[in-house]
């Protein structure tokens, strides 16, 4: 037997998205500092540890630190300020 189901998000109707222009890409990460951004979702502070080992043992030369929001899906400000003021490059990582 067939049966159809109706599904709602619960986050209501996605608001109007205007692209941007990506940051122009750094031409090498060394001597650099890299945020790798814990966006809160499930997983996702395993994942940035990870990360954070590859990129030590990968690219030792580069810097990276661990932030996160205060909370997920809310803009932070004091966070990309941050990132603004001390980073040249930033990861998001959004779990597994």
């Amino acid at each position: 037997m067939t049966q159809k189901i109706t599904v709602h998000d619960p986050r209501g109707y996605p608001p109007k998205v205007t692209g941007k222009q990506l940051a122009p890409r750094l031409e090498s990460l060394d001597g650099k500092i890299v945020y790798l951004v814990d966006c809160l979702f499930d997983n996702s502070a395993e994942f940035m540890d990870q990360m954070q080992d590859w990129f030590s043992h990968n690219l030792p030369a580069v810097e990276t630190r661990i932030i996160h929001p205060r909370e997920s899906w809310v803009d932070d400000p004091d966070m990309r300020a941050a990132i603004g003021k001390d980073g040249d490059a930033a990861i998001l990582g959004v779990g597994l």
